[in-house]
């Protein structure tokens, strides 16, 4: 194991790269202990240090650690986020002013998302990042913008420009999934989602915000549609949330943006919420999610 690198997990958050004899020495100073969470390459997933053959000295071994991912327990689970509150209401702010001003959204969007992504915690796979660049789909960013003028041109603009916006988010969401790393090697990972299914559902939606609450049971079934396009990897991502979830929490967020002041706590709030509702879990069991 001496050229093995190791991840371990303190206070919420996964601390490493550390190499092996760096990491033994944590071991020897008491920071990570025998029921610290730890993580190297080849492991199923994350594991009590006590449970590793051979890492804690005097620790009970138990037998050796499937590395085909068939432990059971800890094959998938939630993803979660940590959300440094001004950093996320600034990048939030960045964002709309990129839009208005078009040219930038190329620069706030890919900023964004490399600012995001190594908040995000997946299980089993270690310091997320993301590696696109500006200059891959700019026009598509670009384009985003200048479509979300065409309201305050005209109302029926708007709705014919409904499929154009469908097919932009559809070509981001493509970029997006195809540039994620973990631990500096790429996830095989590719959105395959058809782009006439991507202009349904943002139809189908467009019509049921008329239904008042109708909205939240249909954006519900559209993630859910959208995690099933998500392939290249033995486990695939599930969206967990029901609509009458999405419908009292985005009401509850609309109702105390309403006073201004909580909008930075109430964001981080419903931002984490949404995403501690995509979790992981092994092929073939996502109907049962």
């Amino acid at each position: 194991m001496s050229s093995r690198i190791w991840f371990h997990a303190s206070g919420g958050q996964q601390k490493g790269p550390f190499p092996e004899a760096q990491f033994r020495d944590l071991i020897a100073q008491g920071i990570v202990r025998a029921d610290t969470l730890v993580w190297a390459e080849g492991m199923a997933g994350w594991q009590k240090a006590g449970e590793v053959p051979g890492l804690v000295p005097g620790a009970a071994s138990p037998p050796s650690l499937p590395i085909d991912g068939s432990s059971s327990g800890h094959s998938g689970g939630p993803l979660s986020v940590d959300l440094p509150l001004w950093s996320f209401l600034g990048w939030w702010i960045l964002l709309v002013i990129g839009n208005l001003l078009v040219i930038p959204a190329p620069w706030t969007a890919t900023g964004y998302y490399r600012w995001l992504f190594p908040r995000v915690h997946v299980p089993q796979r270690p310091n997320i990042t993301f590696t696109g660049q500006v200059g891959d789909i700019w026009y598509v960013f670009v384009a985003m913008g200048l479509v979300g003028y065409a309201g305050y041109v005209d109302s029926i603009l708007q709705i014919l420009a409904m499929p154009v916006q469908a097919v932009l988010s559809w070509m981001i969401m493509r970029w997006v999934v195809a540039n994620l790393s973990s631990n500096g090697q790429p996830i095989p990972m590719t959105y395959t989602g058809s782009v006439w299914g991507f202009i349904g559902w943002q139809i189908v939606m467009f019509l049921a915000v008329f239904t008042i609450i109708g909205w939240a049971w249909v954006m519900a079934a559209w993630m859910r549609w959208i995690c099933r396009g998500i392939i290249g990897t033995r486990r695939e991502m599930v969206f967990t949330a029901t609509g009458f979830q999405l419908l009292w929490r985005t009401l509850a967020f609309g109702f105390g943006c309403l006073f201004l002041i909580p909008i930075p706590w109430l964001l981080r709030w419903y931002f984490a919420w949404t995403m501690s509702q995509f979790a992981l879990v092994e092929r073939g069991a996502g109907a049962n999610a």
